[in-house]
């Protein structure tokens, strides 16, 4: 038996990076999932195909998490063919791309609406995910949700003024809902993620960028998807049933909140 069997776990924004391998992950550790897509069907579709082929269950369901509508129909969904939900990884992320040396940002330049669109994309999806799966979960006096945020909230090295903000408001929510929600057997916590190799937000980040991440961690090394995904899979397990409103970066060692 291994540390998931018999659990059902939701990762958003699944199809591909790190959603993908944190979907894998799970699925390798027991649990179904459900690999949630809102353009990319078809890498979906291949990330579910790779998860049955080694034997493990999997759906691919289309879902803009900013939507609460289709949100809970997804949510609905998972709980018809699964009959019930126990974990939920709060990945989907707005297009961004992570490329300081090309794309400098300014308080001057950066537009209020870039910080709507990045608000909706990390606390409205988790606002949207969290409860319409509220009801099953409360009913079955367990969950886990955990949050992906970026360790620029702790070091703010690049200025990404929008995704740093709304990644900032996602801590808050993160810690508010483990307060309230702990009573009902539900663990919230947050991981806070480095620049990882490799995905499509950091594709245009250069090498010179990761050989300096490299260098300045205490590990001497860039965090890869794989990496990050198990760190996932801590939270997700229950050897971590008594952390809940928690915060951690996961970068190597780089930023130590």
């Amino acid at each position: 038996m291994t540390m998931l069997s018999g659990k059902v776990a939701l990762v958003t924004g699944a199809s591909r990076g790190v959603g993908a391998a944190i979907a894998k992950t799970l699925s390798r550790a027991g649990a179904a999932v459900a690999v949630n897509y809102f353009q990319s069907a078809e890498k979906a579709v291949s990330v579910v195909k790779d998860i049955t082929d080694s034997g493990g269950s999997a759906v691919a369901l289309k879902a803009d998490v900013t939507h609460a509508a289709e949100t809970q129909k997804m949510i609905d969904d998972i709980v018809s063919t699964f009959g019930r939900l126990d974990i939920i990884v709060n990945n989907a992320l707005p297009k961004y791309a992570f490329n300081p040396t090309e794309s400098y940002v300014s308080i001057e330049s950066v537009e209020w609406s870039d910080f709507e669109r990045q608000f909706r994309g990390a606390v409205g999806a988790v606002v949207n995910t969290t409860k319409a799966a509220l009801p099953t979960m409360k009913a079955q006096g367990f969950g886990k949700i955990i949050n992906i945020s970026t360790n620029l909230v702790y070091n703010p090295v690049v200025t990404y003024y929008d995704y740093t903000t709304a990644k900032a408001g996602l801590l808050g929510l993160t810690r508010t809902l483990a307060a309230e929600l702990g009573k009902y057997g539900i663990r919230v916590n947050l991981i806070a993620g480095g620049l990882l190799s490799l995905t499509d937000a950091s594709a245009a980040t250069t090498k010179e960028v990761f050989d300096f991440i490299a260098s300045s961690t205490p590990l001497r090394k860039v965090t890869t998807v794989e990496d990050f995904a198990q760190s996932v899979l801590m939270f997700a397990a229950d050897f971590s049933n008594a952390l809940t409103g928690q915060s951690i970066s996961v970068d190597g060692g780089l930023t130590m909140p």
